[in-house]
């Protein structure tokens, strides 16, 4: 029997129940669900020099150690182009409010037979706001 793969990809610096939620969400689209994290020089470039919070190394034990998540890869690019085109995922996962234009691998994913999904972010929960919190206290 095949099985198929999901694969979503983030920062995932401070993991909070939208992390939690939106990993939940992929997991129900394949049999395995490949997680792509931005290492800490991407992070720099995407976010500013004080992210990120939790090293590269420590964020994907984190999120290996979830039941849910059955690989991990660190990747050095801004986007995981690259490591979706390697992958060849069945499905594309990203939450927020994307279109499938904007999302890196989309075109790829689908040309190769698979689907792209964009679920729901919950709101009230980011590592943003999360830092802008510890900063007040």
């Amino acid at each position: 029997m095949e099985k198929n793969i999901a694969f979503t990809n983030g920062v995932f610096d401070i993991i909070h129940p939208g992390h939690i939620f939106s990993l939940s969400q992929a997991a129900k689209e394949a049999d395995f669900l490949i997680v792509g994290i931005n290492s800490d020089e991407s992070v720099k470039r995407l976010k500013g020099n004080v992210r990120p919070i939790i090293p590269q190394d420590s964020r994907a034990l984190i999120l290996a150690s979830l039941v849910i998540v059955d690989a991990v890869i660190i990747f050095e690019e801004d986007t995981p182009l690259e490591l979706i085109n390697a992958i060849k995922p069945d499905v594309l996962v990203k939450g927020g409010d994307y279109t499938v234009d904007q999302i890196a691998g989309a075109k790829e994913v689908i040309a190769n037979g698979g689907r792209v999904v964009i679920n729901p972010i919950i709101e009230g929960f980011s590592t943003s706001s999360i830092l802008e919190k510890i900063k007040q206290k």
